[in-house]
């Protein structure tokens, strides 16, 4: 089961010591896989593999902008997060999920999963979305068949991914501009692209003016991360009802017997001789 949670507005450095206590929570067993979706105020995220070329602007001019600047330990190169924009931070074990060959899951193949359910959830608003080999995230353009897209420069990039795996237990996860203010992304070369531009679902909705809430799509991505993943999805009203479901570590019986053997029932069948003093 995914344990999902929308937290609506989260400031950047609340949402890692958040990441850093549901990682431990799902390390010993206290809570199950946990999806968490939320949006952040502005800011830039520099991950293991950045540049810090790809920032554009100066310092100050971030400043002025009340954008923010954080180093962490995600794969991938500068992300920029900000309102309008569903941000969604999977803590799951990979030790106990399993690939399409049934192996068990890399973080690879947590990736590819990751950017089917965004395809799924583009596809659910009416907007076509795929993969381009080579490339994390997702995308949208002129498709060349199936869930990839052609290299024909028109593609355009609407979900941004990189995570990191310690213990078997993910963190950090996806970007997904939906109302995001695409000027923003000037900041920045966005993943370290400088010729492909960003999107967003309202721009390429049919109808812009019918982009879905942030709440909204948060339940929409929820569940196209039960289909794509094979689990159920079970929503969590807030962070003290997640903390109390993992209140005890959740522990699976091992070597329990199915009926009582019989040397035990013969000895529950005598009468307890009586203790003499």
């Amino acid at each position: 089961m995914i344990q999902y949670l929308y937290l609506g507005r989260v400031a950047y450095d609340e949402s890692l010591r958040l990441q850093a206590e549901l990682v431990e929570r799902r390390y010993q067993g206290r809570v199950g896989n946990v999806l968490l979706l939320l949006e952040h105020p502005p800011v830039l995220t520099l991950g293991r593999n950045a540049n810090r070329s790809n920032v554009l602007a100066s310092d100050a001019l971030l400043a002025s902008r009340g954008v923010t600047l954080h180093q962490i330990n995600r794969g991938g190169d500068v992300t920029y997060h900000g309102p309008g924009q569903l941000v969604g931070y999977p803590i799951f074990d990979l030790r106990g999920l399993r690939n399409s060959s049934g192996s068990r899951m890399g973080p690879v193949d947590f990736v590819r999963l990751m950017e089917e359910a965004l395809i799924r959830l583009c596809g659910v608003y009416g907007v076509r979305a795929g993969r381009i080999a080579g490339l994390t995230g997702v995308w949208c353009g002129r498709p060349a068949g199936g869930n990839s897209l052609d290299e024909s420069r028109g593609e355009r990039k609407i979900g941004a991914i990189g995570i990191h795996v310690s213990r078997g237990i993910t963190s950090h996860g996806f970007a997904f501009n939906v109302t995001t203010n695409l000027d923003d992304f000037r900041l920045i070369n966005p993943c370290g692209l400088t010729d492909r531009p960003v999107t967003s679902l309202e721009r390429e909705m049919a109808e812009r003016e019918t982009a879905p809430s942030l709440e909204s799509i948060a339940h929409r991505a929820a569940t196209q991360f039960g289909l794509v993943f094979g689990e159920q999805i079970d929503r969590v009203g807030s962070l003290e009802d997640l903390r109390a479901l993992g209140a005890a570590p959740q522990v699976e019986p091992e070597d329990t017997p199915l009926q009582v053997p019989p040397e035990v029932e013969r000895l529950a069948g005598k009468p307890e001789r009586p203790v003499r003093a």
